[in-house]
This record gives structure tokens, sequence and C-alpha cells, in this order.
């Protein structure tokens, strides 16, 4: 139950561990602060800022803004292509939210005026705000290739936005034969979700193990090294014959693959590789949303550029941009991140509100990978704003790696962690 009352011992405790350093600074508050907040975004971060606003001060004015009515998880959404989750099983209400007194408006964004101070969207008018805070995720920046273009996703999938997508590569995957190949082109840094590639590699041969077993996964990169390679490459090894002859994962790096120069169905083609494909999925290279290119909110690299202590943006001020669209140094764009900024940008407009100095706030992420049946690992980091260098940087001790040397026990215990994690982190952020 919620304390429509919540002071800043309510707060801390409300927040958790993950937050602390953002919220400890926060001085008591006898009256409400107030004020009006419209979110553009109701996935991980904006969902969890407007949480945390109205656990912070229920009379605070939070309106969420958000195209869909249902939004799916992608963290977990691997698991729905390797069979062993269901697409309903990661779809989130807005009930929740709407339960704490958040206005959730199902419509597009369309603009944001920051000198008038107004969001205005397709078919509800416009939205006056003292605050407003940016959460748009991604969007792609498409090579100039043959046969790259938007109208490709309809029977090329990326599945890296979950929902319809994840529907139809999964369907994909169903209808292949068996003796069939799969080739996933993994993304140039930076992207959301580092190691979901290599995860997603990992579901489908286990999917494709246990029911086509003669047909393999290709992996074509755009990067010489990934995140947890020595982990992935571990399970690979265990699981799927990686390295031998008959493996069901292969992985070709950018120097052995170079750029991708066309993609067709049936056909991915790079400068030095031409790969027959019974399934292709494409991963783009990423930049912010729409929304923060038509508001002015992003630099020439197509990412917005933060104060790193409040994510309010440099580009305009009164906005917050965070989540994966956001340049947040050392963090990656993930969905524990995005949970994490959400909580600290919560309390910095808390502050403006009341007058008082946001704290200097922490960050936390974890990320879980499942490699296939009881095989998990984790990375885990504490990160700390450093106001002399301008930076977000991992707290030194702080965190760690699943080791190489885990026992099977250990990496069972790992993917039963996950699953916790991913339903507490989910009520966590929608209620």
């Amino acid at each position: 139950m919620i304390n429509k009352n919540i002071n800043r011992r309510g707060f801390l405790g409300a927040t958790g561990a993950a937050a602390a350093g953002a919220v400890a600074g926060i001085p008591f508050v006898a009256r409400a602060a107030g004020g009006k907040v419209v979110i553009v975004g109701g996935g991980v971060g904006g969902a969890t800022t407007a949480r945390y606003l109205k656990l912070a001060d229920p009379k605070i004015d939070v309106t969420v803004i958000e195209p869909l009515a249902t939004y799916h998880t992608c963290f977990m959404s691997n698991e729905v292509l390797g069979g062993d989750r269901k697409l309903d099983q990661i779809a989130v209400s807005y009930d929740g939210l709407r339960s704490m007194g958040v206005k959730v408006v199902q419509d597009m964004a369309t603009g944001i005026d920051a000198n008038a101070k107004t969001v205005s969207t397709k078919n509800n008018g416009k939205f006056s705000y003292d605050r407003c805070v940016v959460a748009p995720g991604i969007s792609f920046k498409l090579p100039e290739a043959d046969g790259i273009s938007m109208g490709m996703f309809d029977k090329i999938p990326h599945a890296w936005k979950a929902g319809p997508q994840t529907a139809l590569l999964r369907s994909q995957l169903e209808a292949m034969k068996d003796g069939g190949t799969v080739c996933i082109i993994a993304p140039p840094n930076p992207f959301r979700c580092p190691p979901g590639p290599y995860e997603r590699a990992s579901l489908i041969a286990h999917y494709l193990k246990h029911n086509k077993p003669k047909s393999k996964v290709v992996i074509v990169d755009t990067k010489d090294k990934f995140s947890k390679q020595g982990l992935f490459t571990q399970a690979w090894k265990k699981l799927y014959g990686f390295g031998t002859d008959n493996s069901m994962i292969e992985w070709i790096p950018a120097a052995k693959a170079h750029d991708v120069t066309k993609i067709m169905p049936g056909l991915v083609q790079t400068d030095f590789v031409k790969i027959d494909a019974d399934v292709i999925n494409y991963i783009p290279p990423q930049v912010a949303g729409k929304i923060a290119f038509d508001a002015g909110l992003t630099n020439d690299k197509g990412w917005c550029p933060v104060n790193k202590a409040t994510f309010e943006s440099k580009m305009h001020k009164g906005i917050h941009v965070l989540g994966d669209a956001s340049v947040a140094a050392k963090m990656p764009k993930s969905g524990y991140a995005a949970n994490s900024q959400g909580k600290v940008v919560a309390a910095a407009i808390w502050s403006s509100f009341a007058g008082a100095q946001a704290p200097t706030p922490s960050y936390v992420n974890t990320c879980y990978s499942i490699a296939g049946t009881d095989y998990g690992f984790s990375v885990a980091a504490v990160y700390r704003y450093n106001a002399e260098k301008d930076l977000i940087a991992g707290v030194k001790g702080a965190g760690g790696l699943t080791p190489g040397n885990a026992s099977p026990e250990d990496l069972k215990r790992e993917v039963q962690y996950a699953y916790s994690w991913y339903d507490n982190i989910v009520k966590d952020i929608w209620g």
C-alpha cells in the first residue's frame, strides 16, 4: 500500500537499493511540491519515472503519452524465440500506473516545444508541462545497401522492438525446415542490449537443437568482439559444439565479413561472404527514437547528450532524456539501466519542484543472459556520478561477472535469478 504522505525516508525505502544514491540527499518536504510532468514514452525509463514520481508525491500531475496499449518487454523476448515463453508472458499493461493516478494517454507524440513547454500529439492536441521526460527508445539508421529499407521488416524481421516482430520471427523459425540456416546480422556499437544478439543466437540454437537438429545459426557481425564473449563462447562449446565441424552456431566477425552489401529473402551478402539463409534476422544500426530528432534533442551521432547528474537535456532545458536514447557514458543501453535512470530522474524532478538540490546519483545495472536449459550468466555493476570529471563511471569493487569456472548448479541458479529479476523489475516499473 502506498503512503500518500511519503517523506524522505519513505521515498528512499520505496526506491530501494538500486536508487539509494539518487534519493539519499532528498530533504524532508513538509508539504507536497506539486508540479506537472509529461512523459513521452511508456517503456522502461518512462514508466519507472512516472511511478516513482507518484511514490515521491501523489500530488504531482503525471501524464504518460504512449502509442501502445500493451507494452512487450525486450528483456526475455529471446525466450519467446527459443520457445520457452509465450508472447503474452512478456506483455504488460498500464493499469498499475493508472491506479496510482498517472494519466496514460494512448497516442503518438509528434513534437515538443521547449519554449512553450508543450508536447503535441497526433490525436489529442497539446499537453503543457513544468518538466518533460523523453524516453523515446531507439530508431534504426539503415545503411545504403541492396535490399535494405524500412519495408523489408515485414519479411525480414528485426525483432529488436518486442511484440509483433517477435511473433513474426518466431513463426518463421517454426516454419523453417530441419537442416535450414538462420542468419542473425548483429549491429555496430552502440546499440540496445549489447549481449542481446548472442543470447538470441543461443536460444534459437536451443530451439533448433531440440526440434530441428540438422539446422544452424550463423551470426554475421559488424564487430570483432562482443559483450560477454568469453562466457557465450564457453556456453556454445558446451551446448552447441561451437568450434567443431558440427557446431550449431557460427560467428563471423567483422574482419571476416566486412560490410553487409545485400539482404533479400534467402540471401545475406557481405564484402567477403555470401550466406544462403532460410530465416534472416537483421538487427540494424541504431540511434535515438524519432521524437528525439524531431524535438532537437540529438547530437550529430544521433544520441541525446544529457547532464549526467539529472539526465536533463543539454540541448533544451526542462526536458530530461533517459534510457537507450541518452548518452550515459559507461552505462550500457539496457532495461535495468533505464530503470535505474528513471529513479534518478524522478528524484531530480521532485527536488526541483521542492526547491531542493538534486542528490548526487548512483546507478545500477545487472544483465542476465540465458544460453540454454539451466545455463545462465550475468554481469552486474554499480555506477556513480563524478562531478569533477562529469562522468558516470563504475564503482571499483562493486558488481562482477559470472566466473568462467562456475559450477552447473551456479549456472542453473543464474537462470532462476534471471526469472526472479524479471518478475520483480516488471512490478517495479509498471506496478
